[in-house]
């Protein structure tokens, strides 16, 4: 290989700042174009606001549901108690991604536990999933064997869960950009639509009397919950099998290396996913140029700045080599 070898871990054979291996200068991104060292927005003390308060009301809800004989609430309850679990996962997993850090030096996760927060999502969307299934085998039975009407109890305690629900919802609705807080944010968007569907469909049974209301109105919203998963179970699914997040565009990123002053190819490219909210990128760049640094650092500040990449690892390459040349 030429001189302009970039790769920014390996120190033996290659200069260490100037064209060679610039670990911590240039060829791994660690300043303005680099990844990000400080907290992440993971939310913390807002999952352990959120559990605490939804546990609670579950509880309740729990109790509401026995006192009353309602199996309205008692589902309702069910499908909190699923959110909680979710809740959960997503405050541990976030929790791992802050206290694992990039990884220890001779530590076999050398990333760090930021993948955690990949799973969690995951999890949250099969668990939404799930719930979707306990709802709709639920109204399902209640269409041949009604529930007794209890509307005004089936109110109030809905009502109050609706209020829980979206403040706790309200909570990540500044965190779309981190796939996890995403899901918490969805798994309480989707549990105060039930609330509010509940509520209403325990109005109109005061009404009416229609107790077909209540499992009608579920399977709708049963149907507006499918709806706001699918995207999360898909983005979670690729993030987890290391595919390039959604906002990456890699052949619009591969064509602006290509674009860079002197860069004549580009290969053997990878983007995929450290975290729900840290995006990893390597690549060889075949260039015709002298000052190697200065364009591993246009590279960085392009990867950064257009595509939101801020773990890079590039190597420099003034003819192309393979990743394996002796394999």
């Amino acid at each position: 290989m030429n001189a302009a070898h970039t790769h920014d871990h390996d120190h033996a054979g290659h200069d260490h700042d100037h064209g060679g291996h610039g670990h911590g200068h240039h060829g791994h991104s660690h300043g303005p174009g680099g990844h990000n060292h400080g907290p992440v927005d993971t939310g913390d003390w807002r999952y352990a606001v959120a559990l605490v308060i939804n546990l609670a009301f579950v509880v309740c809800e729990f109790g509401a549901g026995f006192a009353v004989n309602s199996t309205a609430l008692l589902a309702d309850a069910g499908h909190n108690l699923t959110d909680v679990l979710g809740l959960a996962m997503a405050g541990g997993a976030a929790l791992l991604a802050r206290l694992g850090g990039h990884g220890i030096a001779g530590g076999r996760r050398t990333y760090g536990l930021g993948k955690a927060t990949v799973l969690a999502a995951l999890g949250n969307a099969l668990l939404l999933i799930f719930a979707c299934g306990a709802i709709v085998f639920e109204a399902v039975r209640r269409f041949n064997d009604p529930a007794p009407i209890h509307s005004t109890t089936i109110m109030i305690v809905a009502g109050i869960g609706f209020v829980i629900n979206l403040g706790t919802a309200l909570l990540f609705i500044k965190s779309q950009h981190d796939l996890n807080a995403r899901g918490a944010y969805l798994h309480m968007m989707a549990d105060a639509g039930v609330s509010l569907g509940v509520v209403l469909a325990g109005g109109l049974m005061m009404l009416t009397g229609w107790s077909i209301v209540d499992p009608i109105v579920s399977l709708i919203i049963v149907a507006a919950i499918m709806w706001s998963t699918w995207g999360l179970l898909k983005d979670s699914v690729n993030l987890a099998v290391d595919g390039a997040p959604a906002q990456v565009d890699v052949a619009k990123l591969e064509t602006a290396l290509k674009t860079l002053p002197g860069v004549t190819a580009v290969h053997d490219l990878h983007v995929w996913a450290l975290s729900t909210t840290e995006t990893a990128l390597t690549a060889h760049l075949v260039h015709e140029r002298d000052d190697a640094s200065a364009l591993l650092r246009e590279a960085q500040t392009l990867a950064k700045a257009r595509f939101a990449i801020g773990h890079t690892t590039l190597q420099l390459e003034t003819e192309a080599q393979p990743d394996c040349p002796n394999c």
